[in-house]
């Protein structure tokens, strides 16, 4: 079996989040005993969080939601343990171990996804309320107070951010090569990977110069061109952004001003190119030039855009729309000379178009895959400036001196590269705005509205969707401690004093806490507007399992234990029940139809009961690989008709293989581009000249396959549709036996089926008064037929013994007896000739 990840430590990778996800149920039940509730209470929170079906669910794949529970959860446990020190000794020993061990844990939780972030934001209100209580206490002389606020500072601001930070640092030296990912980072932070580095080049940019324009916005995607045009519009040839080095990204610089061709940039001094400059760009592998037209793009069809191609033939001057004028937008610092005139790396500049006036452009649209995919450039009016900005990567001219300026990439550092990566990180995320089938909204995750599907095939689903026992119980819990909190609250301003009560305010401290955890996890998302699901409440609902839980410890703090322990047993019996019926979804198990649809207990649950079976005696033959019979097959079986002829029997000799219905179409169904590709035909020419042959795919991508593109053609040619070749004698031949082993076509006799056969030998009876000369006009019509109709070739396209069998019968040497048994008797015979060649001539 061929194994879907190949050179990838998935079971690794696949146990890193199984260990993790077992280990957040010990750390729950540590925390509810470090909060001070019983031992029952703590073990009912471990059963709820093992037998939580999104939990399971979420641990069982390489995700990232696992890890970020588990260290949610172990920092939790780690204040806590802080919390209960910090009542008795601080400034020991243990103090600062569980003070720091909660700061690591802190940079932890946030390197697995930045929803570790209000994580912080709940330990870092306790440490205010701690500080604010320090502050009321008039026993606390300023100094400790100040070492308070330090260590705390130093433990939880500190240390989080340098482990943070630690991280990226060990992500910069192990990921250190070019990948797909880096087209996300600024050119300089694409340059300090392996790979992806450059050699100098010149500075200085004149007339003549062979250079590589690159987008300043938009990942920096090179201005590109190649053979393929435009399927709509001008149907000229296509300008695209394209993100990797490529020879079809070279241009050269003309002086557009120059129309009388006085000055020769081969043998003249150097001419620089200032602001203001009017240019033409040759595009250097199919000698066209960059051109611009009043005619809308394929994709941004709007008013204001223009299609930019590339136009033109060798030899051909060009016209005024393949004038640009360049626009200097600012310069490097360093170089004072960048803002003045071009300078490789260094100078950052627009290119208007001369006869319109709008710029050339370029944004993150896609083209179809008739444009493989790569980014649209138009010439906009109304450009947004930031994507109109473009700067020259390299810069050759033959006329430089050896001893020139050279320029090269300004390598950032750790703390540059550091900062970038935050940036691309916040800015990708937020981008992420589009609709996904299975995506919700924070205000249906604690009613558990919908899931997410993962999975599907063979019948089995996987299916995300929580313990709805576990899930809608933590939701009561947290809404009860809402309601009743705001009673208190209430009672006390009319002059009660509950809180004077010591059980109240012991339950109210431990539950005001998970509550705010749970409040801080979950209430930020509504002012998100990416994409967002159900697991991105799995922290929250930690929360809110712990809540439950402590609630249950307050309901039952005045009954027996054993009747305590009794409760505690029925709600884990319940929701190791709930657990169990929705497992199928979970582990991927087959189920039934019938199951599955009694468990859609609400209309928006969609995992699809369509899917599976309708009984589990079905799954028996599911998945099961086929396996080599050892007893040796002693017949083939070829033919039997529809209306009632009795199939062929062939018999085998003794170690004789079993027929391969497959095996001639696999020498006769030969990829004709394999051997092209083999023998050095157009896809090594195209490495060698840098042109692709249409239907070729650009370097390092392979968007399209078959004959996709090919409809694209060059501007002075017609589109010629690919005439579709009639099948060989020996194509029809293989498909019909391949076809006819199973029962379903008939035998072939001279090419033809035996049902075709006997539709030809249909014929109106000849009236017997006109039987001479109707007996004559028949064999005239005969012989004319016999010499119009094309005959049997006497050698197939596979050259095969049974074509020449079959030719052999066709031209008369092996008549068919009469009757339908000389019939039934050469079908056998050709049939045996077919399938062991050489067997009949012994």
């Amino acid at each position: 079996m061929r194994r879907i990840y190949e050179h990838v430590p998935y079971v690794a990778m696949r146990m890193v989040p199984a260990t993790l996800g077992v280990a957040t149920v010990p750390l729950a039940y540590l925390t509810l005993r470090a909060l001070d509730c019983r031992a029952t209470t703590a073990l009912l929170a471990t059963l709820f969080i093992t037998f939580e079906n999104g939990l399971v669910t979420q641990s069982r794949h390489i995700l990232l939601d696992s890890p970020l529970i588990f260290f949610t959860a172990l920092t939790i446990f780690l204040w806590c343990g802080f919390w209960n020190e910090d009542k008795h000794a601080p400034f020991t020993t243990s103090w600062w171990t569980w003070l720091t061990l909660t700061g690591l844990s802190l940079g932890a939780v946030v390197s697995c996804k930045w929803v570790g972030l209000f994580t912080i934001a709940t330990v870092g209100v306790s440490t205010v309320h701690q500080l604010w209580n320090l502050l009321g206490d008039l026993r606390v002389p300023p100094r400790l107070f100040v070492r308070h606020f330090m260590a705390r500072a130093i433990c939880l601001i500190v240390i989080p951010l340098v482990f943070y930070m630690a991280m990226f640092q060990i992500h910069f030296l192990i990921l250190e090569n070019s990948g797909d990912g880096d087209g996300f980072m600024s050119s300089e932070f694409q340059h300090t990977l392996g790979g992806r580095g450059m050699a100098d080049t010149y500075a200085d940019v004149a007339v003549g110069s062979q250079v590589t324009l690159r987008h300043v916005n938009t990942q920096g995607g090179y201005l590109h061109s190649h053979v393929h045009t435009y399927p709509g519009g001008s149907k000229q040839q296509q300008i695209t952004l394209y993100p990797h080095r490529d020879s079809n990204n070279d241009w050269r610089i003309f002086n557009a001003s120059d129309d009388s061709g006085a000055f020769d940039w081969t043998s003249e001094p150097l001419s620089y190119i200032t602001s203001g400059t009017r240019i033409k760009l040759l595009h250097l592998t199919t000698e066209k030039r960059l051109h611009s037209h009043d005619v809308r793009p394929p994709v941004s069809d709007v008013d204001f855009q223009n299609e930019v191609s590339a136009y033109g033939m060798p030899g051909f001057a060009g016209d005024a729309n393949d004038d640009w004028y360049v626009e200097i937008e600012h310069g490097d610092r360093r170089d004072k000379e960048s803002s003045k005139r071009l300078r490789t790396l260094r100078t950052v500049f627009r290119l208007r178009h001369a006869l319109t006036g709008c710029y050339l452009f370029s944004h993150k649209v896609k083209l179809p895959e008739w444009g493989y995919e790569q980014q649209e450039v138009t010439c906009n009016k109304n450009a947004v400036r930031a994507n109109s900005l473009w700067y020259i990567e390299t810069s050759v001219h033959p006329n430089q001196p050896v001893d020139a300026e050279k320029v090269n990439y300004k390598l950032p550092g750790f703390f540059a590269k550091f900062l970038e990566l935050q940036q691309v990180m916040w800015t990708t995320n937020a981008g992420l705005t589009d609709r996904h089938t299975y995506d919700s909204r924070p205000d249906a995750w604690p009613r558990l509205r919908r899931g997410i599907n993962f999975w599907v095939k063979d019948h089995r689903q996987i299916y995300l969707i929580g313990n709805p026992m576990v899930w809608w119980l933590s939701t009561f819990a947290v809404v009860a401690y809402a309601a009743i909190r705001g009673f208190l609250i209430l009672r006390a301003q009319r002059g009660y004093r509950d809180f004077d009560n010591t059980k109240v305010v012991k339950y109210d401290s431990l539950c005001g806490f998970l509550f705010i955890g749970w409040s801080l996890h979950y209430f930020p998302f509504f002012l998100m507007a990416r994409q967002l699901f159900l697991h991105h409440y799995f922290p929250a609902l930690y929360f809110a399992v712990l809540l439950s839980c402590a609630a249950f410890d307050l309901v039952t703090s005045t009954l027996r234990p054993r009747v305590r322990l009794q409760i505690a047993a029925a709600l884990a019996v319940l929701a190791i029940w709930h657990f169990a019926h929705f497992s199928p979804l979970a582990y991927g198990n087959p189920w039934t139809k019938s199951k599955c649809v009694s468990a859609k207990w609400l209309k928006t649950w969609d995992f699809s009961c369509n899917d599976f079976l309708d009984d589990y005696s079905q799954y028996n033959t599911i998945g099961l690989a086929p396996r080599e019979s050892q007893i040796p097959v002693a017949h083939t079986t070829v033919g039997g008709d529809a209306d009632g002829r009795p199939p062929i029997i062939v018999p085998h000799d003794n170690g004789q293989d079993a027929f391969d219905p497959n095996g001639n179409l696999n020498q006769l169904h030969v990829d004709p581009g394999a051997k092209a590709h083999h023998d050095g035909g157009e896809a090594g020419d195209a490495e060698t000249t840098g042109i692709l042959a249409e239907g070729v795919p650009e370097p390092g991508r392979n968007v399209f396959d078959g004959n996709a593109g090919a409809e694209v053609k060059s501007k002075d040619k017609k589109e010629q549709a690919p005439t579709e070749q009639p099948p060989t004698t020996a194509e029809k031949e293989v498909s019909t036996v391949a076809g006819g082993v199973g029962g379903v076509a008939a035998p072939i006799v001279g090419g033809t089926s035996a049902e075709a056969k006997k539709e030809e030998k249909k014929e109106e009876p000849v009236k017997e008064k006109d039987a001479g000369t109707e007996k004559e006009k028949a064999k005239d019509e005969d012989a004319k037929t016999k010499e119009t109709q094309p005959q049997p070739a006497t050698e197939s396209t596979a050259d095969t013994p049974a074509s020449e069998t079959r030719a052999e019968v066709n031209a008369g040497k092996k008549p068919v007896a009469a009757g339908p048994l000389g019939e039934a008797e050469m079908e056998a015979k050709l049939a045996a000739e077919e399938l062991f060649p050489g067997e009949a001539r012994r």
